[in-house]
């Protein structure tokens, strides 16, 4: 299973927002500082806000925060709010399933546990799991390498 890089970016974003629970942050600081598109990163904010992960805030005193303390939001959660979709196999999805043995055939349901499995344990960790980082720690978070593909 692969995660789209909208998702990678949406996580990157929470990620950074629990680090910074008490301020404001803009577009831009997240762009430069995970040196990235900041086109691209207003689609994924809009998107966080949309599903109520964060809170967008216009104007000079704005930014984004996250909505919610991040030890509510579930890894999972972002994750299935960020993917267009978990059609593994083609029989997963039955408007384009086209294969000629998906009525006899096991693979299905082995590849749908494996990816229940794969989401269960998404949704065993919060955001403030994985930013352990405290706040005052906060510029070591900053030598955690960001590696692109």
């Amino acid at each position: 299973m692969r995660l789209t890089m909208y998702t990678d970016y949406s996580l990157r974003v929470l990620l950074y927002l629990a680090n910074r629970e008490d301020e404001n942050v803009t577009i831009t600081e997240l762009a430069d500082f995970y040196k990235i598109s900041r086109n691209h990163l207003v689609k994924v904010v809009h998107n966080l806000g949309l599903n109520g992960h964060i809170l967008t805030t216009r104007g000079r005193h704005g930014g984004l925060k996250l909505a919610r303390p991040a030890k509510e939001i579930l890894i999972g959660e972002v994750v299935r709010s960020t993917e267009p979709d978990f059609d593994l196999l083609e029989c997963f999805n039955p408007a384009t399933d086209q294969c000629v043995i998906t009525h006899s055939c096991s693979l299905k349901s082995v590849i749908f546990n494996a990816q229940a499995s794969f989401l269960g344990v998404l949704d065993e960790y919060t955001l403030a799991d994985i930013a352990k980082t405290s706040r005052k720690a906060f510029p070591s978070f900053k030598t955690i390498p960001i590696i692109h593909s």
